[in-house]
């Protein structure tokens, strides 16, 4: 492992100065992705400013809005009874992503800020745009089962992994951010990026900015809601297809409805016209099947994943299903 230099800076300004400072530095809190990272030589920082003395680990609600900490834990997130009681669907994705080990030490921060990644990212022998830009993208000629099938490029189609993520663009959350020029608010769906020709910008943080945390507005997705998980095996693996579906439910009539999916994308993909498609109609399998064809219609596959298309299709039918019928 390369030498680096490591702070614990005391207060939030002062680690926004130390990471603006350096320009190789690094926040960590959980460290779970990013160690990995500078294990396998994808990463090289020469500096870590460990935030965790920093007071950002609190879930409250005000007027109605939840507010999450950047620094809560994965699993104390999972298991808030405000959490449970105002937004179970995160809840849900929460306890479908990683390992109890992992959520233990994973943050809402850091699991937002994780690289969109494939294996091809971690072997430092093989061409990675992500990585190395202008390189190449293995991927595409390459084995690519666990890949996009919406909004990739010609330059990378690696999938984000997170299912918290997925969850909260569903919800539309919002990203609370404090960096060199003040604070500011990300609308969730637009903090992640697509990979167009910077696949290796993942988000749209600026130089030295330090997520604080997350706010989610009332909703009335509390009863109605479902996260499906698929994935080659049911101990701790990243979603081949997932979805998030609620659905505010009135009189057998749909008023409103949210869906998003993991495992297609380079972010987390909300599926807003199959939404609209299932406003003011009957909670049936037969609106459950249109949404999830018009969900599909930009489908793009590669050799090795053209079954995540079908996949994708029926998985959000049944999530659609296992939420109406609770």
């Amino acid at each position: 492992m390369n030498q680096f230099s490591y702070v614990r800076p005391a207060s939030q300004q002062a680690a926004i100065d130390a990471l603006t400072k350096d320009k190789s530095a690094r926040f960590i809190a959980g460290g779970t992705n990013l160690l990995d990272l500078m294990k396998n030589g994808v990463l090289a920082p020469e500096k870590l400013v460990d935030i965790n003395r920093l007071p950002l680990k609190n879930i409250t609600l005000n007027n109605n809005t939840l507010h999450i900490g950047a620094l809560t834990l994965n699993s104390e997130v999972a298991d808030h009874p405000l959490v449970k009681a105002h937004h179970p669907l995160l809840s849900q994705a929460l306890l479908a992503g990683a390992s109890q080990q992992l959520r233990n030490m994973a943050t809402t921060g850091g699991n937002m800020m994780q690289r969109t990644r494939c294996s091809y990212f971690y072997d430092i022998t093989m061409p990675c745009n992500k990585r190395t830009p202008g390189s190449g993208c293995s991927a595409i000629g390459g084995i690519n089962r666990m890949h996009a099938i919406f909004g990739a490029s010609d330059q990378c189609i690696a999938v984000h992994p997170s299912d918290m993520c997925v969850a909260l663009a569903a919800l539309d959350a919002t990203v609370l951010v404090a960096g060199p020029k003040g604070n500011r608010r990300i609308p969730f769906g637009e903090f992640h990026r697509l990979p167009g020709d910077t696949p290796d910008k993942d988000n749209n943080l600026g130089k030295g900015e330090l997520i604080t945390g997350i706010d989610i507005p009332a909703s009335p997705f509390t009863k109605n809601i479902y996260y499906l998980k698929v994935r080659d095996r049911a101990s701790y693996a990243f979603a081949l297809v997932s979805v998030a579906a609620a659905l505010d439910i009135s009189n057998n009539t749909i008023r409103s409805a949210r869906l998003a999916m993991g495992g297609v994308a380079h972010k987390p993909w909300r599926l807003h016209e199959a939404e609209k498609t299932l406003t003011g109609k009957a909670p049936t399998a037969e609106s459950f099947r249109i949404a999830a064809t018009v969900a599909i219609q930009s489908a793009r596959t590669y050799k090795h994943n053209a079954f995540k298309v079908p996949m994708a299709q029926n998985s959000i039918v049944t999530a659609l299903s296992k939420a109406a019928a609770v």
